[in-house]
Order: C-alpha cells, then structure tokens, then sequence
C-alpha cells in the first residue's frame, strides 16, 4: 500500500480534510505551474502560435492514457453541464422515448435531460434505490436495468452515486443500453482518478469529467470523451480554434467549413487557458503517477477499522463491494441527531460533506490515520447521550 501524500497537497495544519469529493486540496505542483503560467504573461510575446495548441493536445493525451482511451477523441470543456449540453444537442429523442438517470443524480447531469424531454414529450425516468440497509447498491443496479427498455433512447449515470459511493455497474448497464440502441453517457467527476476505470471494457458512448475534484485540476476546465456515435454531430460554439488550418494565423479570415479532427470541434472557446492549463497538466501527471489503483487500495485500508467501528455503533454504510473505497456515505442511526454529528466534527476540524441524508467521506492518498481517527472520534460522541 502506499503512503501518505499529503506533503504534495495544501491542506492547512489541524484540518481532518477528508472532502476530495467536494473540492481537491491545492497541488503544490500544480499551484507552482500556475505561477509560472501568470509570471509568463508579464510578455505576451512570449506566447506563440502552437501554444494555442500544444497544451490542449498535451491534455487530451494525458486524460486519454487515464481512462485508456484515445487522445483523438477528447474535448476541453469548462464544466459538466457543457459536455452534457453537447450530447443533448445531437440526441435524437421524440415522444414516447424515455431517457434513464439515477433518482438524485447530480443536477449537471439532469437537467439538460428534462429539458429534452420536455421539448420532445419524452419521459425522464429516475430510477430510485430501494429503501434498505442490506444489499442497497445490488438492487438500485438491478432497478436501472430494467428500467432500460426498447423505448430508452439515453442512460445517463455517474460511475459511483455522488452523494454516497455507491457504484454502478456501468459495464452490464452498458450492455444492456447497447441491446436496446440507447446510448450510454457517463459523468466521471466523482471516479475518474481515484477508481480505475477502462473506455475499452465500459464502452460508453460519452465520458463527461469534471476536473477540480479527484483529478486535482483546477476549476474551470473540465475534459470529455466523445464515442464514435458523436463523430460529425454538432458543436455548442463555432470556435474559431475548432477550424480546420487555424494553426495558420494569417489565414484565419479565409474561412474554413471543416473542423479540426476528432473531438476538437466541441472544445469551448479560448481553451489554450493560458493559466489554468498548465495546472491541468500538472495536475493529470501527478494522478496518473499516483494511479488509481493505489487511491482505491490506501483508502480501503485506511478507513476499514473506522467503517466497522461506525457500523457497530449503529451507522449504515453500503457494502464495500457496492461503493468505492475513496467515496461512501455514512447514514446515521434511527433517531440519531443530524445537528449532533456536525457540531462533533466542526469541533474536531473535520471536513466532510453532509450529502442527503448521508455524511459523505472522500479520502485520498493525502489523508492520514489521524484524519480518520479524528472522524471515529466524531461519530462517538455523537452517539453519546
């Protein structure tokens, strides 16, 4: 197992931050990219032509070998709902149709869904988990499934719930999706870096990640992978970068009806950020050095003791074959005070996102056995009466 990070990391003294899934602490690497990035500004002269260029492409490799997928076919994006807007765009959808999400899905992946439906008459089905405390995550996936019908023209899902870790088992989602014609669209924002994840084995038909979470990035950049399905559909913007020949400057006004090839054309405009790419960069190089095997194999051992001791004192968390190591919820007892437990972990400085009725925990190669002792602390006393 490896060891602790947390000297690469930002993260203040005292603070049991075990919130990833909220907001990745600062990488010193990163925060140092961005420094340079600002200082090189002083000269605008400094920055040419392939500029424009060579940090994108630089991205789109590194984000491609994370997910083994190909560099070609990967989009800069400023945020989820942007790469979700894109597919929305080019899906075709009419009534009777229904589109497929999880009930509570994160809004970036919902709302360009009900407005398709609600422009088409087509449904949207949120599939709801049941109400369980044993084998939750096995019956919400069986739930998703057969919801999937000859009538369902999208899925759209997270690899693992936002608020709670459960996974998905995007791979028979997949198939199933893949029998019936719909397509499949996955929101990686709270996996992609920390759990391992393989383009080749889940075959989806879109990728969409945001990157300020596990991946380490900054926020205001985010990436996506576009399937062969979105080969030749339309863009949100016609950016003039997306062109082809725009790498030639002096030839920008000889306009150009072809696009750049592969997923450049649905790049947001301005993507060279000349700021923040560098830190995306630096950022993508340390999680694929990391890897996110050793994520998921440090954070099950680090919160393991915690998890059983949290389950005998009467909390829920889901099977760890149903959630990821790096990110699950602990639902409190029957009668338990909420307020109780948050005044507990304000008290001991820890960070942790209260998600639903769930406190979510998001531990990462930074944190350490003090972090989670902090948090066992915590939910003892809140227990106490």
């Amino acid at each position: 197992m490896p060891t602790s990070q947390r000297d690469l990391v930002h993260v203040p003294e005292g603070l049991h931050y075990l919130n990833c899934a909220y907001m990745a602490p600062l990488l010193k690497s990163a925060e140092a990219a961005g420094i340079e990035a600002l200082r090189r500004r002083h000269d605008p002269t400094t920055i040419a032509a392939p500029d424009f260029f060579a940090g994108a492409d630089r991205a789109r490799a590194l984000f491609a070998e994370l997910v083994e997928g190909e560099a070609a076919r990967v989009a800069i994006i400023p945020g989820v709902s942007y790469g979700m807007a894109t597919i929305a765009k080019n899906l075709r959808l009419r009534a009777g149709q229904n589109v497929v999400v999880a009930h509570g899905q994160f809004p970036s992946n919902v709302y360009g869904w009900r407005r398709r439906c609600d422009e088409t008459g087509a449904s949207l089905r949120a599939v709801a988990p049941p109400d369980a405390a044993e084998g939750r995550g096995s019956e919400w996936n069986a739930r998703l499934l057969e919801a999937i019908d000859g009538d369902t023209a999208l899925v759209a899902l997270g690899n693992v719930y936002w608020a709670d870790g459960t996974r998905f088992d995007l791979e028979a989602i997949g198939e199933r999706a893949r029998e019936v014609g719909a397509m499949l669209v996955v929101d990686g924002s709270q996996s992609i870096g920390a759990l391992p994840f393989d383009l080749r084995r889940v075959r989806p038909d879109a990728l969409v990640c945001a990157s300020y979470k596990w991946l380490f990035g900054p926020y205001g950049l985010s990436l996506a992978w576009y399937g062969e399905r979105f080969d030749g559909a339309e863009p949100l913007e016609e950016t003039w970068l997306g062109r082809r020949g725009s790498e030639d400057f002096a030839r920008l006004v000889e306009y150009e009806d072809e696009y750049q090839p592969g997923a450049a054309r649905f790049d947001m405009a301005e993507r060279a950020s000349f700021t923040l790419m560098p830190m995306l960069i630096a950022a993508l190089q340390q999680v694929l050095a990391w890897g996110p095997a050793n994520v998921q194999a440090y954070a099950g051992e680090l919160t393991r003791e915690m998890i059983g001791e949290a389950r005998a004192l009467g909390y829920r968390i889901e099977d760890e074959a149903s959630r990821g190591a790096h990110l699950f919820g602990i639902h409190l007892p029957a009668g338990a005070d909420p307020a109780r437990l948050q005044a507990a972990l304000r008290e001991r400085r820890v960070s942790v996102s209260q998600r639903g009725d769930a406190v979510r925990v998001a531990a990462h190669l930074f944190n350490t056995p003090d972090d989670i002792a902090a948090l066992a602390d915590a939910l003892r006393a809140a227990m106490h009466r």
